[in-house]
């Protein structure tokens, strides 16, 4: 039996969990002996995975209106051949993953053109937390067959406007795994007995290394000057993105060093046993974090025409940014956004978060709770499962 599958993704996280999927529904149709074909948008986990990439969106992607308008013109013709390509192969369905503006135009698009290709949408617009209040959608559930929503509340507010949801669970709770001793850890990274890591994590799109990088780097700065013995660890997410990482600790006069991606995969359980404290931004990683106990600050900024437009015009009004924050609907973790973004303000808290053990016990407890609210271990595989036996 030969079945084929098109996923639309973008963004760093967008093709992690792209390749996650694919791997489950390779192994779930192999069981079943079905010869699969995945082709679609994504990047190079997806490829690495056996999936056929038409392009790589990784690097077509931004936060904000203003730092949008370059990435227009390439989206729409990237969603032209993608719409060619299922008009002329159509598959036996489509799996959109995050990537919520080109998604959403996909699969309207799709539904109204093409209503026989089942649509599922999987991590789905974070709706269920800025919009609250307010009954409208994305026209989500209006050409989505079925939504694998990562959240309860997810799920929860999806179902209650009509949706078809089947609740997975949050994929990050299959990546999490038990970390390895600090000892080895030491050993293989090479670092003294006193010395652990202050870990980096500010950009997968090439905007976050104007608005976040630099504030980063100042406060990392200033904490290897208090604390002598942490050493930073930037893991790089795009090939593209290293030498400017290194540049940055280089014009610094940080002691740190750059894990670039092909590396990542073996060091990061590693890296991730010795961090005291990460500074990062708004994204997928804040959920990592968490699941691995790692306590950590989040900071975020977008251009001030972007910030204006956002508050002025729009009335878009969030409390919280960090999936974290969203889903517990309190600060678990501090953010720091905008005027707020801040390297003054940042290092006192991570002080404070370094000196204090009642700080740390605070995020930890946070942490706790969180856990009970992302579901059971195999989240992809039960998605997967799912989505074989729907095209069989």
């Amino acid at each position: 039996m030969n079945k084929k599958i098109f996923i639309s993704t973008g963004e760093v996280s967008g093709d992690l969990h792209g390749s996650l999927l694919s791997k489950a529904l390779f192994e779930e149709a192999k069981k079943k002996s079905i010869d699969l074909e995945i082709c679609g948008l994504g990047g190079e986990r997806m490829k690495r995975e056996g999936v056929r990439i038409f392009q790589d969106t990784t690097s077509i992607s931004a936060i904000g209106i203003w730092e949008a308008l370059p990435l227009i013109l390439p989206t729409l013709r990237i969603q032209k051949r993608f719409y060619k390509l299922l008009k002329r192969y159509p598959p036996d369905c489509l799996i959109l993953i995050d990537y919520m503006g080109p998604n959403i135009k996909i699969g309207t698009k799709l539904k109204r053109s093409y209503n026989k290709i089942p649509i599922y949408y999987y991590i789905a617009p974070q709706e269920w937390a800025w919009r609250v209040g307010n009954n409208s959608t994305t026209n989500l559930i209006k050409f989505s067959d079925k939504i694998f929503a990562i959240f309860k509340l997810e799920a929860k507010f999806y179902r209650k406007r009509g949706g078809n949801v089947f609740w997975v669970g949050h994929p990050m709770i299959d990546l999490t795994k038990k970390l390895p001793f600090k000892s080895n850890s030491r050993k293989i990274l090479k670092l003294k007995a006193n010395q652990n890591i202050l870990l980096l994590m500010p950009a997968s799109r090439p905007q976050e290394l104007k608005y976040i990088l630099p504030t980063f780097l100042k406060t990392a700065k200033k904490l290897q000057i208090r604390y002598p013995n942490l050493v930073v660890y930037i893991p790089s997410c795009r090939r593209v993105f290293d030498e400017k990482f290194r540049k940055g600790l280089e014009k610094y006069e940080i002691k740190g060093t750059v894990i670039s991606q092909q590396d990542d995969s073996e060091l990061m359980p590693y890296i991730y046993s010795l961090a005291k404290l990460a500074l990062c931004k708004s994204g997928t990683v804040n959920m990592e974090l968490a699941l691995y106990g790692i306590p950590q600050i989040i900071g975020y900024r977008v251009s001030r025409v972007t910030a204006f437009i956002a508050k002025r015009i729009l009335n878009f009004k969030v409390r919280f940014i960090s999936p974290v924050n969203l889903l517990m609907r309190k600060f678990v973790i501090p953010e720091f956004v905008q005027k707020n973004f801040d390297e003054k303000k940042i290092f006192y808290k991570a002080c404070r978060l370094l000196d204090l053990p009642s700080e740390k016990a605070k995020i930890k407890k946070g942490y706790t709770l969180l856990k009970k609210e992302l579901g059971e271990e195999g989240v992809v595989d039960r998605a997967a499962k799912e989505i074989i036996n729907s095209i069989i």
